[in-house]
């Protein structure tokens, strides 16, 4: 079968399209046939070896682990003897290693149920982006009412999270460049922000809630943002942030007053994306997919997202196996 592997850290060209084996499920994993992956952030990272913690965790002068890829969503094939809430012939999706690729073997626990309502497409775009917009604006302690603020909001996240803020009943601001304010708007933002021509940490306005998908602005400033008792989460950081110096910050800045600062990681839980997959389901929640792509155009389609530019997500769709069956 086919997969995207690669060996060394650089520019998306290091990526190669391999035959490799058809992976074995061990016992508390299921193996998938792919229909469709979606890109992340931490793709390109990994592809570029930065920030440095990526290295730390993935092998300091090469990859450790070589398969790329970590949304997905396609076809139970086979499961290990552990399984219980799969079988073959059930349609899933959630995370994975090595999702960009013909077939992939997944823990039970990184999965969840695709429903009969939603693609394959706009099942691979949900994982990642979606249950950290969900957990972030948990971390938040989200409610009706609330002002929240997304910078960022046209990206895989940001789109999620203008949706759900809207769900959980919040008044939304979404800052984004100036040709995607119309999308932004589209997602059920009440006030879109074009941040070439305004800065929100200038304005007379203060947020309950920021979700910051971008940290393009200094931490005190965004502080300064807040309301009292106001949350202020970064979840997403350009390549060249020092992480450590960012969380010092947002440490000593929350030891003063009432307004809480801190870098937000999500963690995978499986009811997490159950619950998003019902909002799609139920149409209160759309992914954005700008583009999609072929497997064999995996360089393109991770040059695309390393640009910065891609609005919602990035799919790679992959074809029948030529040795499927």
């Amino acid at each position: 079968m086919k997969a995207a592997v690669f060996t060394r850290y650089g520019t998306p060209d290091v990526i190669e399209l391999v035959d490799v084996d058809t992976p074995v499920p061990k016992d508390d994993e299921v193996r998938i046939d792919i229909h469709a992956a979606s890109v992340n952030a931490l793709d390109c990272g990994s592809v570029r070896g930065t920030p440095f913690v990526v290295r730390l965790m993935m092998g300091i002068r090469a990859p450790k682990e070589t398969r790329l890829g970590v949304d997905v969503a396609g076809t139970v094939t086979a499961v290990g003897s552990h399984v219980t809430s799969f079988k073959p012939g059930d349609t899933v999706f959630g995370n994975c290693r090595g999702a960009f690729a013909e077939s992939a073997c997944a823990k039970e626990t990184a999965l969840a149920a695709k429903l009969d309502g939603v693609t394959f497409e706009d099942a691979a775009s949900l994982p990642v982006a979606s249950f950290t917009a969900l957990q972030a604006l948990r971390k938040g302690n989200i409610a009706a009412g609330q002002r929240v603020l997304v910078n960022g909001a046209a990206g895989g996240v940001g789109t999620f999270a203008v949706q759900l803020a809207k769900h959980f009943g919040a008044h939304v601001t979404g800052v984004t460049h100036t040709r995607n304010l119309e999308f932004v708007r589209s997602l059920g933002a009440d006030v879109v922000m074009d941040y070439t021509r305004e800065d929100f940490t200038r304005g007379n306005e203060r947020y309950d809630l920021i979700l910051d998908c971008h940290a393009t602005h200094g931490v005190l400033s965004c502080r300064r943002a807040l309301n009292p008792n106001g949350v202020y989460l970064i979840i997403g950081a350009p390549p060249s942030t020092g992480l450590l110096t960012l969380v010092l910050k947002c440490v000593v800045l929350s030891a003063f007053g009432n307004r809480k600062l801190s870098l937000f990681m999500a963690k995978r839980n499986q009811a997490d994306l159950a619950t998003v997959m019902q909002l799609v389901n139920d149409g209160q929640v759309r992914p954005a997919i700008d583009r999609r792509y072929r497997l064999d155009q995996i360089r393109e389609a991770i040059a695309y997202v390393t640009d910065g530019h891609a609005r919602g997500k990035v799919i790679v769709v992959m074809e029948p196996r030529s040795d499927a069956g």
